[in-house]
């Protein structure tokens, strides 16, 4: 698998999930094609600039030393991705024809936040036939979630999570624990745990091709 496509809603919800993988991925030569939906102005502290999560998000870009061909934001409204659910279908049909992606990791199909839940599912109508599709873990957004994959990671990738994570002080100053060092490594010890291993990312395997 060598095309590998992340989708992330809103421009912190694969560094989240996936941080870890992303890493290992990159670091392994995968070819990477990043997709943010939502820019979430509305989640911003008060004063500050309305462009400041996605210049947060080109930090991470550029810490990983993605190329601007490799990456794509779209501006759609936190929160209202449904209003736009054929429009983002078409865009990954787009995305679909012209990266032709092996492997598709986005959200849950068990995630509950309404954005998550429209691109989890458009993800499926659009490469359910072409490719295979895993869900990261947001668990604050789960009531259940299935862990069918582990990816297995080392303390480097946890690293480089957490260093991405720490680009995004805007969410950071709102006091959200799921930016925290120990939020990272703990769940990433609890998954390695139970696939051998030091550290892990659990998935939902969506669909699988080989």
């Amino acid at each position: 698998m060598q095309n590998v496509l992340i989708l992330s809603p809103h421009t912190d919800d694969a560094e989240l999930g996936a941080g870890g993988t992303i890493s290992r991925l990159i670091e392994e030569g995968k070819n990477l094609f990043w997709v943010v939906f939502s820019t979430a102005e509305e989640s911003l502290p008060e004063h500050m600039a309305p462009d400041t999560l996605k210049m947060e998000f080109i930090e991470v870009i550029n810490h990983f030393n993605i190329k601007q061909s490799n990456f794509k934001i779209f501006d759609f409204k936190v929160r209202y991705l449904h209003l736009k659910r054929q429009e983002i279908l078409e865009e990954l049909i787009k995305i679909r024809k012209d990266f032709k992606p092996d492997l598709v990791i986005g959200p849950s199909l068990k995630d509950h936040h309404q954005d998550h839940q429209v691109i989890a599912q458009e993800a499926v109508r659009a490469f359910k036939n072409s490719a295979s599709i895993i869900g990261y873990e947001i668990p604050w957004n789960h009531i259940t979630f299935d862990t069918q994959l582990f990816i297995k990671l080392d303390k480097r990738h946890l690293d480089r999570k957490h260093e991405i994570l720490q680009k995004y002080q805007s969410q950071i100053k709102l006091n959200r624990t799921y930016f925290s060092k120990d939020y990272s490594y703990g769940l990433a010890t609890v998954r390695g745990t139970q696939c051998n291993s030091q550290y892990a990312e659990a998935f939902e395997v969506i669909r699988w091709q080989f």
